[in-house]
């Protein structure tokens, strides 16, 4: 049995930022706003009939509208973070509006997911994997509970989120910027934890602002704080933040400071098991090819 995963994020501090921020009537999240109304834009493509949908991330409102026939299931990280009104913008709440019906929702983590093996025909997650300490143990727990011939469809962050970030406190020794695990790795890892097709592609999503500090008070109102586990556990000094400020201030773009999010995409199927459970080769016959 492999070793775990070293546990690089404190996943008690992502919890309080979620629930200190919609406590405060401040959270919100454009960017997985936008990127889940683009994954949906996707489903478009896909010939798919599922009786249960499992969205890993918290809001499967999107999911009830584009399978009314379908049992939807929002599975979130912490009770907070299964809120709708302050956690998704104005689109995610008119598609609450108008939903046919709400998910169950669940509180779980990606890797130990509280449902049957085998009992999902589709499982969607907009941007919860890049947060995980294990992202193929993630994608196995995943696995487990598809069905078979159903569909995964996921968005992460690759390693080139907030670059400008990054690079602007790269005098600090100590890390701001979590890391992102490259789209060529999660599509090898789709394929250890069983599923069959992987596609991957890859977009740059840049938002820009007036000023350094509105950047960072959005990332702070989405949740996405500093909670790497060897972060710096006192408040960083003015020194520091005044050297990122004019570091950044040496990107801007007529104008205004970009933040750029490498947004990675993937989809994969579950395919018919080829070994079965006590380790025997599982052999099809097609009698019609044989002629019989």
């Amino acid at each position: 049995m492999p070793a775990p995963a070293p546990c690089w994020l404190d996943r008690d501090a992502v919890r309080r930022a979620n629930a200190r921020a919609r406590r405060r009537g401040a959270f919100r999240d454009p960017l997985a706003d936008e990127i889940g109304r683009r994954m949906l834009e996707r489903l478009e493509y896909i010939k798919l009939t599922p009786r249960r949908v499992v969205d890993v991330g918290g809001d499967a409102a999107g999911l009830c509208m584009r399978y009314p026939g379908a049992t939807a299931i929002s599975v979130g990280f912490a009770p907070a973070s299964l809120g709708t009104d302050r956690r998704i913008g104005w689109r995610a709440r008119i598609r609450h509006l108008f939903a046919p019906r709400l998910p169950c929702r669940l509180v779980a983590d990606a890797e130990r997911l509280p449902l049957a093996s085998q009992s999902c025909d589709l499982v969607w997650s907009n941007l919860a994997l890049a947060h995980s300490d294990d992202p193929g143990a993630v994608l196995h727990e995943w696995s487990r509970v598809m069905a078979t011939d159903g569909l995964l469809m996921f968005s992460s962050l690759g390693p080139d989120t907030l670059k400008e970030l990054r690079s602007a406190f790269a005098d600090d020794p100590q890390p701001h910027v979590h890391p992102f695990v490259d789209m060529h790795d999660l599509g090898d890892m789709l394929v250890a934890a069983g599923f069959a097709d992987p596609v991957m592609d890859m977009e740059v999503v840049t938002f820009t602002y007036p000023r350094f500090e509105e950047l960072i008070a959005e990332l702070r109102a989405s949740g996405q704080i500093n909670s790497l586990a060897a972060r710096r556990r006192g408040l960083t000094g003015r020194r520091i933040w005044d050297r990122a400020r004019r570091a950044y201030a040496q990107r801007m773009r007529e104008g205004r400071v970009p933040a750029s999010f490498e947004i990675v995409y993937g989809h994969a199927w579950k395919p018919r098991p080829r070994v079965a459970a006590d380790g025997r080769q599982i052999i099809k016959f097609d009698r019609a090819a044989s002629g019989r």
